[in-house]
């Protein structure tokens, strides 16, 4: 049977992932040589390295295929840079259609046409497109429940982008929760509302609180979801960067073990990947690898 290639959508963080888009470090880096003329203008922690990061890709998708059945990978652009590894920022999924993201980050400005260019070519629909003055990525998009929509307003989203965002979605969404972001480690840090909240299950939330709002929290927790805590001493290891592949069954990078206990404790099932060069260099966790095109409640 042919597939339905326009089948997108799942209002959800939490949903059982059905269709995932990737883009290999093969693909966005290139070569060695590109990484060496790009990192330290991209902000990231060290120089990756290329062999290594093919390899830790691949046992990454590995671990996605145990549970995800539709896997597609952007192909390579001469647009792209570095960044373009993190497919969740270019764009937005509803039911309705994909809305095209406008970066904040200014080397990341031709991401949305590459994603244009590839969803186009699959007959998936566009929603919309951010533009002019407003900037939005998707690593400050949380969906709560179906109707119910978290944006951080912060250096990479901003007022116009979220007005925009709230015009293209009015009709299907009750609420649509701005919550503003704090300045932390300045513009050039990459500080999403993602490094701050992750969904791992319908009522379960992973928060670092030191960077919630006390408004965003208390409303959080008069809505009865349990706050998962990340400690301290795993915030800067990315152990609030988890992806839920399924209600109560996530991926985060291996090395936070007070954050994968604490998860456990709560019966969330965990499983770690080895994400020094993908993930860690460029603060890009397990979220900002993967764009789910297509998530179930259904199982």
């Amino acid at each position: 049977m042919e597939k339905d290639t326009t089948r997108i959508g799942g209002h959800t963080e939490v949903g059982t992932i059905k269709r995932l888009l990737l883009k290999n470090p093969r693909d966005a880096w290139t070569s060695q040589d590109r990484i060496r003329a790009q990192w330290k203008d991209l902000h990231y922690l060290s120089e990756p390295d290329f062999a290594k990061a093919e390899a830790e890709f691949q046992d990454f998708v590995e671990l996605l295929s145990d549970t995800v059945p539709e896997i597609e990978f952007l192909p390579a652009s001469d647009q792209g840079g570095l960044d373009s590894v993190y497919v969740r920022d270019a764009s937005i999924v509803t039911d309705e259609g994909l809305i095209l993201c406008n970066m904040g980050k200014p080397a990341r400005k031709e991401e949305p046409g590459d994603m244009h260019s590839y969803i186009s070519s699959r007959d998936i629909p566009v929603l919309g497109q951010i533009e002019g003055e407003g900037t939005l990525e998707g690593g400050d998009l949380v969906w709560l429940d179906s109707s119910t929509l978290v944006v951080g307003c912060g250096y990479r989203t901003n007022d116009e982008g979220i007005k925009q965002l709230w015009e293209l979605t009015a009709d299907f969404l009750d609420e649509l929760v701005v919550v503003p972001l704090p300045h932390w480690d300045g513009p050039d840090d990459v500080l999403h509302l993602m490094s701050m909240l992750s969904p791992v299950d319908h009522d379960i939330l992973a928060v670092y609180s030191r960077l919630l709002s006390v408004p965003f929290r208390e409303w959080l927790l008069e809505r009865e979801y349990t706050l998962v805590e990340i400690p301290d001493e795993e915030y800067n290891s990315m152990a609030c960067n988890i992806l839920a592949v399924e209600p109560g069954k996530v991926i985060m990078l291996e090395g936070n073990p007070i954050t994968r206990k604490l998860l456990e404790d709560q019966g969330v099932e965990v499983k770690t990947y080895a994400g020094e060069e993908i993930s860690r260099k460029g603060a890009g966790g397990p979220t900002c690898l993967t764009r789910p095109l297509h998530r179930s409640m259904q199982g």
